[in-house]
This record gives structure tokens, sequence and C-alpha cells, in this order.
């Protein structure tokens, strides 16, 4: 029987939660699995990822394939630092995004006060044509 590690879905719509199982491959995504072995929750803050890494180890020596998920996560549980260090870099791109929006937002609202200045002005010499 072809075998692999995979998440199974769970939770409701807008709120997914994980289950690391052990599955034959030709079964669906959320099907009947063999065994269960962990789970992954990615709502909560931080994200919460229980692995029990010796029967990930049994099933990979039992020739059960890992898919690439679950081999990332089996990875962030072996060396929780470059958990950290992803939030952190996810955390400074957030922040140099919002930077440059904050930034393109008053530029904006320069050239707005900047055209709202010289409306008057033309108003005025609109006046003085006419006198």
């Amino acid at each position: 029987m072809a075998t692999v590690i995979r998440l199974q879905r769970g939770g409701r719509k807008k709120r997914p939660f994980y289950s690391v199982v052990v599955m034959d491959k030709r079964n669906r995504r959320d099907g009947a699995f063999i065994e269960r072995i962990g789970y992954y929750d990615p709502c909560k803050e931080p994200e919460v990822i229980e692995l029990n890494l010796e029967r990930v180890q049994a099933w990979a020596n039992e020739w059960a394939q890992v898919s690439p998920r679950v081999a990332s996560l089996v990875k962030l549980v072996k060396k929780p630092n470059l958990a950290e260090k992803a939030k952190a870099k996810v955390e400074q791109k957030a922040a140099e995004k919002q930077a440059a929006s904050e930034i393109k937002a008053r530029e904006e609202a320069a050239e707005t006060n900047s055209s709202e200045e010289k409306n008057p002005e033309e108003e005025k010499d609109g006046a003085k044509a006419d006198v």
C-alpha cells in the first residue's frame, strides 16, 4: 500500500485546523487515515505545531512519502529558531509594506492640499479679470 504523511483539514470556514495523518495515497484529503501523528493550528498566535517525530520517522522508514508542507512543519519542529526567523521576515515585509502605504498616503494628501490651495488663487484671479 502506498502511504503518505499529509495534512487533513478540519475546523470551519476561514478557520482551518490541520491534523497530520498517515493515510493511503489514493484516499481523498479528508478521508480515512491509518494514524494521526500530530496537529497544526495556523490560526493561533503563535502557530501551534504538535508532532510525534518518532512516528514520523518510523513511517518514513516504512517508505511513507512526506508531503512538502508536512516536511516543512517537521523542519520547524526540529529547529524552532527557523520559525522565529521566518516570522521576523514576514513581520519585516509587512512593516515595509505599511510604511510604503503611509508614505504614499502622505504624498497624496500633500498633493490634494496643494491643488486645493491653487484653486482659490485661480478664483481670485478670475474675480479681478471680471472687474
